[in-house]
């Protein structure tokens, strides 16, 4: 990139990564509030010091987006820079607690190195990344001298002396490297400790006021002599407002504060907010293996930008008292953080993405937790990833490849036949794959009517092919991704049509209209058995190809008379990319694969005439006089997409699904 392009440089679209932990989503909500015309896409996989709700400021505005992901994907990152045309990077995401640093180290290179490297490789590759600014920490310059009256400044050498600031040096020695070897636009920021509201309580200050509230000791470490300096949340993120537009390429940056407070006065300043006797309620306790005396910044460079500290400490701890006694419950359970010596497998959750589980004593308290070792093959890892896909004539199978190609994951469609056991075993030795998908099945042609009258054929693919391709990958350890149908369900007297109220992953099928959806009820019951496979449950396909026959929307505009009944439905431009998200994830169950909300025969043909063809005219007819023209009866439903929106939660409603993904990209003016 040229001198005259850098000088010139002006944000578009900028990617926050960790975005919903506690710098970056100070950070990520002030850059949406304050700059309409960029667009802002937050990245974070909601690891246990992250709350979606720190983001709340943002979650309603225009040019905002969030996505759950882990910067360790390359698929995703490389995705997202290119989809969402990134040109900014601001990188926060890390593991920063020192304490658990020394009893998970490798959770901290993986992280904070590896995570850094895939993100800088996504930019060389993608050439189109005009900022990336990479967050460090100031102690990565060590422990500064009790007696020194001048700060470590930007080119002071690095001497980190625990496992966490080791990792924070050796991701910017990557980030330096990718900035001199492939000219990458790089800036880097060391910072003091910050404090304020949102900030997960395993660090001092919210520790601090949470135990005061509850009236419990406050632990120190050793003597509580140990120096720090604290800058306030909002004037950090003025900070990173002032690098972004005014910050110099292959430069560092100090965001600091000379005001500096040993530990005992913090405890003695909160105890003291609190009406508490200080020396009744500090309580000293082991210190940790190797506690730095004091860190120190000369914090001239960045102000000469413009910055300065605008919040003084008592002001700030006010402030930050105050959040935390009116949102007491921000964080759930976080017992396990306010522990003297607390751990990162100790904290709270129940669920983790790398499929760890919480064991919980008879009181429900947690006590440890298991990390379950990933299959062979199973790895998140591009490098890994290879898919097998049965279906290749069909529909989604089709589409599935043509988005492995875009995302350059290999893969291969199986020769063998689902109820032929020897051919599936056959393609799984000589292909390898890491994961598989069937999109294979019989729907019936032209409709599910034909099914009708083809049971054994019917049974024979859906139900026995079905069965034996999962055995088939158990035997394997293969996780099998299976594209399964929600029509086995009907509205009834507890799930009322219009009432919002939808059926569940758990509920038992209710809908036996069709023989199709006789044997894909009978086939889901029998897989819930499996503990390798992925069900998705697709209803009423929908994507932005209006040519093809078997899309929804093709369909009932070619119909000369319609009902008019509201639907859950799947959006295959926005949710089939998701299918490959949850395989990396390597995540298993039944799946509500539908976007959130209904939407009507009518809304949509509304839709189809305003975007599509205004002279587009239809009628309808009620489910009586359909059944004059079907075999089958059909199958309308609401179904519940809670589980899979708290998975990933930037999934749009189906409305807004369909504007995005269908007919604006078709829209005739």
């Amino acid at each position: 990139m040229s001198q005259d392009e850098m000088a010139t440089y002006k944000p578009k679209n900028i990617l926050i990564t960790g975005a919903a932990g506690f710098i970056a989503s100070h950070v990520a909500n002030r850059l949406v509030r304050s700059y309409p015309d960029y667009k802002i896409v937050v990245l974070d996989k909601l690891d246990y010091c992250s709350n979606l709700k720190n983001l709340n400021p943002s979650k309603s505005s225009p040019n905002f987006k969030f996505v759950k992901g882990d910067i360790a994907s390359a698929d995703l990152v490389n995705y997202l820079l290119i989809t969402e045309e990134i040109d900014t990077i601001m990188h926060f995401a890390a593991q920063t607690h020192v304490d658990n640093s020394f009893g998970n180290s490798f959770e901290f290179t993986k992280n904070n190195i590896y995570g850094t490297h895939v993100l800088l490789e996504a930019c060389k590759v993608t050439g189109q990344i005009r900022r990336f600014i990479h967050v460090s920490t100031d102690e990565v310059y060590g422990e500064t001298d009790e007696d020194a009256s001048v700060g470590n400044h930007e080119a002071s050498q690095l001497l980190p002396t625990n496992p966490y600031s080791a990792t924070k040096a050796g991701a910017e020695m990557l980030v330096m490297a990718y900035g001199r070897s492939y000219g990458l636009p790089v800036i880097t920021t060391r910072g003091n400790n910050v404090y304020g509201t949102n900030q997960f309580p395993e660090k001092l200050i919210p520790k601090f006021i949470l135990l005061a509230m509850n009236g419990k000791p406050l632990p120190i470490h050793g003597d509580g002599s140990n120096v720090r300096s604290y800058l306030y949340c909002e004037d950090v993120a003025e900070a990173f407002e002032v690098v972004l537009h005014k910050g110099e390429v292959n430069h560092v940056y100090n965001i600091g504060t000379t005001r500096e407070r040993r530990v005992i006065d913090v405890a003695n300043d909160i105890s003291k907010l609190f009406g508490i006797d200080p020396d009744s309620t500090i309580q000293y306790v082991e210190n940790r293996p190797f506690n730095d005396q004091r860190y120190f910044l000369d914090d001239q460079k960045l102000k000469k930008l413009g910055w300065c500290e605008r919040t003084n400490w008592e002001e700030g701890l006010r402030k930050t008292m105050e959040w935390y006694t009116e949102n007491p419950e921000w964080w759930g359970d976080v017992s396990g953080a306010l522990l003297p010596h607390p751990r990162m497998l100790m904290m709270p959750g129940d669920r983790h993405s790398d499929g760890s589980d919480e064991h919980k004593n008879a009181d429900g308290n947690q006590t440890f937790t298991v990390v379950t070792p990933t299959k062979a093959g199973c790895s998140g890892d591009k490098r890994s990833l290879k898919f097998l896909i049965y279906g290749k004539t069909g529909w989604l199978g089709g589409l599935l490849g043509k988005l492995c190609e875009k995302q350059g994951i290999p893969y291969e469609y199986g020769k063998g036949r689902l109820e032929d056991r020897a051919s599936l075993i056959a393609d799984i030795r000589s292909i390898k794959p890491s994961h598989v998908f069937n999109a294979a099945g019989l729907t019936g042609r032209p409709n599910v009517d034909w099914c009708e009258s083809h049971k054994t054929e019917t049974i024979r693919v859906n139900v026995a092919g079905t069965l034996t391709l999962a055995d088939v990958c158990r035997e394997n350890d293969l996780l099998m991704m299976n594209f399964a149908t929600g029509c086995i369900f009907e509205y009834d007297a507890a799930h009322p049509e219009g009432s919002g109220i939808g059926f569940k992953e758990e509920d038992k099928p209710n809908f036996t209209g069709s023989f199709y959806s006789k044997t894909k009820a009978m086939v889901e019951e029998l897989l819930r058995e499996f503990d390798n496979v992925c069900t998705l449950r697709v209803r009423m396909p929908i994507s932005s190809d209006l040519n093809n026959p078997r899309n929804f929307i093709t369909k009932i505009s070619r119909y000369n008379k319609v009902v008019n009944i509201p639907n859950s439905m799947t959006i295959l431009d926005e949710l089939l990319p998701i299918s490959i998200e949850m395989a990396k994830r390597n995540l298993r169950g039944i799946w509500n694969f539908t976007n959130p909300g209904v939407v009507s025969h009518n809304e949509i043909l509304e839709m189809y005439k305003s975007y599509i063809e205004p002279d587009f005219k239809w009628s309808n007819f009620n489910l009586e006089e359909q059944a004059k023209v079907i075999v089958a009866p059909r199958s309308n439903n609401e179904m519940d997409g809670a589980k899979l929106s708290k998975e990933f939660p930037e999934m749009l409603s189906i409305k807004d699904s369909l504007i995005k993904y269908v007919f604006e990209p078709n829209k005739r003016t």
